[in-house]
């Protein structure tokens, strides 16, 4: 209204601003309200289905592309372990046009908002979605050689914690993108356990954690083949956000 103010709204545009505004006075993120979300420069479509993209997970992207600048394989293949709506894969996949992947998330609503976002962004082609409870992946999701790159951003929050988040966040986020319900390491650890038998040699994975967790989830993955390599600071707090891990060959 304020950047237009040269265009009457009509009766039904007004009652619908009234409508939203009560509903954003309320605590209801404005990313459901108009459906969208900026995220690494691209524009996503968001739902209450979906984690709505926050501003720190773009350190993850940004890990991940440094690194394979540096590397040598000009085709990975990435997988994303809780795709939700597909921000993190996508724009890697937008700004690496020979790579592949594959997002699986156990929400089959979470799968059509990426599917959606996927082909709008224009990486449609190159990014295969499955339903599937972390990596309880269907056969055919799996590439014979392996996947490259893994990357996660898990639901972190420890069940005694969710009380404590913000309202927008604990009452209208999707629990299951939040929180494991219990110590906020679970999915961690299921990945530890089992994501050498989807990755390729030398393949390695990128995660995001919470707050004071990277020494909880470094002693999770080193004693279950991996090693840690790197880790991503956040630029404003300085707290570890990123972690970094390969497969150590000698275990």
């Amino acid at each position: 209204m304020y950047a237009r103010f040269d265009r009457i709204p009509d009766d039904d545009q007004r009652t619908r601003l009234r409508e939203l505004v009560k509903r954003a006075a309320a605590s209801e993120p404005v990313a459901y309200l108009t459906g969208q979300r900026e995220f690494f420069s691209l524009e996503f479509h968001v739902t209450p289905d979906v984690l709505i993209p926050r501003p720190e997970t773009e350190l993850l992207v940004e890990s991940v592309l440094d690194d394979r600048a540096r590397a040598s394989h000009p085709n990975p293949r990435i997988l994303e372990l809780g795709v939700g709506s597909g921000c993190i894969i996508i724009s890697i996949l937008k700004h690496m046009p020979a790579a592949t992947g594959v997002g699986v998330d156990i929400s089959a609503a979470a799968i059509l908002v990426a599917q959606e976002n996927a082909r709008r962004l224009g990486v449609g082609d190159r990014l295969k979605t499955a339903v599937a409870d972390w990596l309880a992946l269907p056969p055919d999701a799996i590439p014979p050689e392996g996947f490259d790159v893994l990357v996660a951003n898990p639901p972190y929050i420890a069940a005694d914690a969710v009380a404590e988040l913000a309202p927008c966040i604990r009452n209208f986020e999707p629990p299951l993108a939040l929180t494991d319900g219990a110590d906020g390491l679970d999915f961690y650890r299921r990945t530890a356990a089992g994501a050498r038998t989807v990755l390729a040699a030398g393949g390695t994975l990128f995660l995001e954690i919470g707050d004071h967790q990277a020494g909880a989830v470094t002693d999770i993955f080193t004693p279950a083949g991996f090693h840690r390599v790197a880790s991503g600071r956040d630029r404003i707090t300085g707290r570890e956000r990123i972690l970094h891990f390969v497969i150590d060959e000698r275990k």
